[in-house]
């Protein structure tokens, strides 16, 4: 039985469901006074500001396992099916990034680095789909719809396993590896949620030189087990256009 001041254990489920639940759970247990109610948002926001809060150093794979229900499963490097895999992953890989240093390329055909990203997506698909003991394409939703937005990019299945990889590939520029700016994004929504079983996931880091000539220069590739990862939350609030212009807030504008 629930002590008094105790909280019951929470179910894993979408992070800011959680932390919503246990605020009201929290006001429940020790109510306000009347004239000191605040709103759920009022609360949240309060709850969120706190200085001790922790949000930062999160294991990627709670947060998995929060929003989506599954596992984010380790590679073990004592393993020879996983470094079988490793081994079939790194000769693709390979085959990859001599293809996209071609002239030909249409990674080569881009202005901007940012443009380059989907195109290292396609031929990732390309290579691993052709290989014998893979299958690859991109995932879909619950609903069945394809969704190439979003975390993660790539779903890769393992033939004589069966077991699901998951990959999502990232550039990089030389000398930014060990930058702290912000390269990796995961937006929990249950309708737009890409991660449906059990599985491995793996970030491919590529780093680029930039541009040699006329041509881009992509010098070499990175393997990272996110099970290992580990994230934290920024807390943003956005509007749209949309939101922005509502014909009630519009308080003035121009004759034309």
């Amino acid at each position: 039985m629930t002590g008094q001041n105790e909280l019951p254990t929470l179910p894993a489920m979408n992070i800011i469901s959680r932390l919503l639940l246990g605020l009201s759970l929290l006001l429940s247990l020790f109510p306000l006074p009347a004239e000191d109610k605040k709103s759920d948002a009022e609360s949240f926001i309060g709850w969120l500001l706190q200085e001790d809060r922790d949000l930062t150093g999160v294991p990627f794979a709670d947060v998995v396992k929060a929003t989506s229900g599954k596992k984010v499963l380790p590679l073990d490097a004592g393993s020879s099916a996983d470094r079988e895999l490793l081994e079939k992953l790194g000769r693709a890989l390979d085959e990859v990034l001599n293809r996209m240093n071609q002239p030909d390329s249409p990674a080569q055909k881009q202005k901007r680095i940012n443009e380059v990203s989907s195109h290292f997506e396609n031929e990732i698909r390309r290579v691993l789909d052709a290989h014998p003991d893979f299958s690859c394409d991109y995932p879909k939703l619950k609903s069945g719809k394809v969704q190439r937005s979003g975390y993660p990019d790539l779903r890769l299945v393992d033939k004589k396993n069966g077991r699901v990889i998951y990959i999502d590939p990232k550039l990089f520029e030389a000398g930014n590896r060990t930058s702290t700016l912000r390269t990796f994004y995961f937006e929990p929504k249950t309708d737009t949620n890409k991660i449906l079983e059990d599985a491995h996931h793996l970030l491919i880091g590529i780093e680029h030189g930039g541009k040699q000539g006329d041509l881009w220069k992509f010098q070499h590739w990175e393997l990272v087990d996110l099970s290992k990862f580990r994230v934290r939350l920024k807390a943003e609030f956005q509007g749209s256009n949309r939101d922005l212009y509502r014909p009630e807030a519009i308080v003035g504008t121009s004759r034309k």
